[in-house]
């Protein structure tokens, strides 16, 4: 399991452990929607278009690793590795997505504090580089709209 923990109220930066190991820092953006993060010394950088619906990540090089697309939907997808991922937000009332096989729910994501923003995944067959990814998304999308909320 990944857990994503918010360092500080005051900044938006998540400790990763996967299964209670320290594995990465997600580092949210300032000024753009999305982050980055260093996993086995490489360097990954999460951004997203203007509207915050389509999301990609890119390597050091530049070479794109992962891309998300429909994200603010009820369903979206994640393509990586020539693998399309599905997932959906299970209720507009909780903070709470599955990752699909077929229309199966095969995995989960859950925010586990809606005071801290943390978060936990369950996604069985994806690589933590993609998990890592999709975390990024979810804590760039709760960022975005709670920026809107209080403009």
């Amino acid at each position: 399991m990944l857990k994503a923990e918010r360092k500080s109220m005051w900044r938006s930066q998540y400790d990763l452990f996967q299964d209670g190991v320290p594995v990465a820092f997600w580092d949210s953006s300032v000024w753009k929607s999305g982050g980055r993060f260093t996993l086995d010394g490489r360097d990954y950088q999460v951004r997203s278009n203007a509207w915050g619906s389509k999301y990609s990540m890119t390597d050091g090089s530049g070479a794109v690793v992962a891309s998300a697309a429909k994200v603010n939907r009820k369903n979206w997808t994640v393509e990586a590795g020539g693998r399309v991922y599905d997932f959906q937000r299970t209720s507009i009332w909780r903070n709470e997505q599955q990752m699909l096989h077929n229309g199966i729910p095969v995995g989960v994501i859950k925010r586990t504090s809606s005071w801290t923003g943390n978060l936990e995944a369950d996604l069985p067959g994806l690589p933590l580089a993609i998990q890592i990814f999709v975390l990024g998304v979810l804590i760039a999308v709760a960022e975005a709209s709670a920026a809107a909320a209080a403009a």
